[in-house]
């Protein structure tokens, strides 16, 4: 069974970074795409990002792009969510997810089998 276990969230003021990280354990890693979702309050949740296995693809959300940076180290089992210049609209859990076929999407997000807990990312004015 894969465990999905992310860290990095917390407070930041608008215009500053975080780096999320996911850390996965108990399949094989290196073959699964890998993304990001984010669910604000009172929100349905949404897609972030996601890369494929090789780490070559990357896909982003429109809101995000030019800010976010997903990336992952198949040799530390881990995928990256590096964001910069973050606004308020940012507040939201955000989910690190898994898939043995598809890379995550909004389309699948339904489907995907493998999520983390979440960690919960606040963005201050």
């Amino acid at each position: 069974q894969v465990q999905l276990v992310e860290s990095g969230g917390g407070l930041v003021q608008a215009g500053g970074s975080l780096r999320l990280s996911c850390a996965a354990s108990g399949g094989t890693f290196s073959t699964y795409p890998m993304g990001w979702f984010r669910q604000a309050p009172g929100k349905e949740r949404e897609f972030v990002a996601a890369i494929m296995y090789a780490g070559g693809s990357a896909y982003y959300a429109n809101s995000v792009k030019g800010r976010f940076t997903i990336s992952r180290d198949n040799a530390k089992n881990t995928v990256y969510l590096q964001m910069n210049s973050l606004k308020p609209d940012d507040t939201a859990v955000y989910y690190c997810a898994a898939d043995r076929l598809r890379i995550p999407s909004a389309q699948n997000m339904g489907i995907i089998d493998y999520w983390g807990k979440g960690t919960l990312v606040t963005v201050s004015s």
